[in-house]
């Protein structure tokens, strides 16, 4: 089925929130998310349901769905869902279970706001976070931020033009020091810089 790229995300939006929430976004919600009118909004909506890939139960809030007809066919078959099978020990051993459950990485890494696709990946060059598990050749999982707090590790925006992955703290005199976790690497301390995101995932591939 052919989907415009706006509607797919429509889509996807109403797919996140019943995940996370149990029910729809509002015409409200969904125009906020995409940055259009929410009359814009509802015109996708509108459009979905005509060609049969949403579902809307009369004269109920929140009530719209995904039909069982439609597959999500652009992400290919369980794209981000996996079988969890049990736990490993990285430790002492630990009692063999067998466990009947699934890992979706969509939902696990998705923003909490009821996601909206905004979380992004970037490929990880240089060895500065190194002590904290980030590598060379890693993909972290960022969540688009404007803030942060102490600790958390950020993709930093500094005023040369240049981006950078680091742990973000303020520090007293108001200053920002971007700590690597490598001891071969020096801080980055500057008055001021933007923050892109935090990153919540790290992803490795052997």
């Amino acid at each position: 089925m052919n989907l415009t790229p706006r509607q797919l995300r429509v889509v996807r939006l109403i797919r996140q929130s019943r995940l996370t929430r149990g029910y729809s976004p509002t015409m409200q919600e969904i125009a906020e998310a995409l940055g259009v009118s929410k009359v814009t909004a509802f015109e996708h909506v509108e459009a979905l349901i005509r060609k049969g890939v949403l579902v809307r139960e009369p004269n109920r809030a929140r009530s719209l769905s995904i039909s069982d007809e439609f597959d999500f066919a652009d992400e290919g078959p369980s794209s981000l869902v996996f079988p969890l099978l049990g736990r490993i020990a990285a430790g002492r051993p630990i009692e063999r279970c067998a466990v009947d459950d699934r890992v979706d990485l969509e939902s696990l890494f998705s923003r909490s706001n009821a996601g909206d696709g905004g979380t992004f990946a970037l490929r990880v060059e240089g060895e500065s976070m190194r002590d904290e598990g980030i590598l060379d050749g890693d993909y972290v999982l960022v969540d688009p931020r404007q803030t942060a707090r102490n600790g958390e590790r950020v993709v930093a925006l500094l005023p040369d033009g240049e981006t950078t992955l680091k742990t973000f703290r303020r520090e007293r005199n108001g200053r920002i020091r971007l700590q690597p976790a490598n001891p071969d690497f020096e801080p980055i301390i500057v008055d001021t810089c933007e923050i892109q995101g935090v990153v919540i995932g790290v992803l490795r591939r052997y």
